[in-house]
């Protein structure tokens, strides 16, 4: 087994955990000796994530935005294993880089019901399910009576200004964070989360070529101090050590894992200031609608 206290034995939820993230956490947590219930909107992902790891697991397919399939996951987890001790509360979706103007009703209610009503619905479900079972041993080695991770981003503590509707979401996640944190204290129960900066996974799927898709995540992620892109399970790691009894005084707490991203000074030479053409990202992002990239007269609108 590993060698973070108060895992082995324990019972995991994780949503998302057929995805890149999600499965990384699942991995680790079953080499930890934590039984895991793997859940997503992928039942054949999330199936086989399942059958992979190397101790006892099931899986279930469920919208995290649906009450009763939140509902149901928990009944999976507790009919199979009596109890659940820990929650990642992972699973998201991206959206699209459609710019402010454009961007639809739908598609802004759709990114916030996964990514904000999902995670309100998982760990209203903790909570009730925390109280419905036995408190977990009081002797230390379990880390208190539950704990809970929530999948937050460097789109909760920075702004672009595209990724709108996810940018909003994850802002929002920090307010159930730091809520359920406060009232779970005094219960025993942590509330944390963790804040991944660039990881190339399927959640930028949808935007293969676009500029800050998919395609240059990579070269975007070259210019943070650590020079490379995170990893899944770079992200997994810090997942489960915030589940596990080692880190039984923390709570309510945002642990960035961007490679350094969220430090840097963007006006600096270190930062990358001047470092990039200004018209040209101007040109991409609004067309000539800027003061900088305004044409000239006679100027072709090439």
């Amino acid at each position: 087994m590993g060698g973070l206290r108060g895992l082995d034995g324990r019972v995991a939820v994780v949503t998302g955990g057929g995805g890149g993230i999600g499965g990384a956490t699942c991995r680790r947590l079953s080499a930890e000796g934590v039984r895991v219930v793997v859940v997503d909107a992928d039942e054949a992902r999330a199936r086989e994530v399942a059958e992979s790891l190397p101790g006892p697991s099931a899986w279930v397919r469920a919208d995290v935005a649906d009450e009763a399939a939140v509902a149901r996951y928990l009944d999976v987890a507790v009919s199979h294993f009596g109890r659940v001790d820990l929650h990642h509360l992972n699973a998201g979706i991206a959206g699209s880089l459609t710019a402010l103007p454009q961007l639809t009703v739908e598609e802004f209610d759709r990114v916030m019901a996964v990514n904000v009503r999902g995670v309100f619905l998982g760990i209203r479900a903790a909570f009730r399910q925390f109280a419905a079972q036995p408190a977990a041993a009081p002797d230390g080695s379990a880390g208190g009576t539950g704990a809970v991770v929530i999948t937050a981003s460097i789109g909760s503590l920075r702004g672009s200004a595209d990724l709108l509707p996810y940018q909003t979401s994850k802002h929002a996640v920090l307010g159930l964070l730091h809520g359920a944190a406060v009232y779970g204290g005094p219960l025993g129960v942590r509330v944390n989360a963790v804040a991944p900066g660039i990881v190339p996974t399927d959640l930028f799927a949808a935007t293969p070529d676009a500029p800050g898709g998919k395609a240059d995540m990579t070269r975007r992620a070259s210019t943070t101090p650590l020079r490379r892109a995170g990893t899944a399970d770079d992200i997994a790691a810090v997942v489960t050590f915030l589940l596990s009894a080692d880190a039984a005084y923390m709570t309510g707490e945002v642990v960035s894992a961007d490679g350094g991203a969220s430090i840097v000074s963007t006006v600096r030479p270190s930062g990358g200031a001047g470092a990039w053409d200004i018209d040209a990202h101007d040109r991409a992002l609004y067309g000539w609608r800027t003061r900088n990239a305004a044409p000239q007269p006679g100027q072709a609108l090439a």
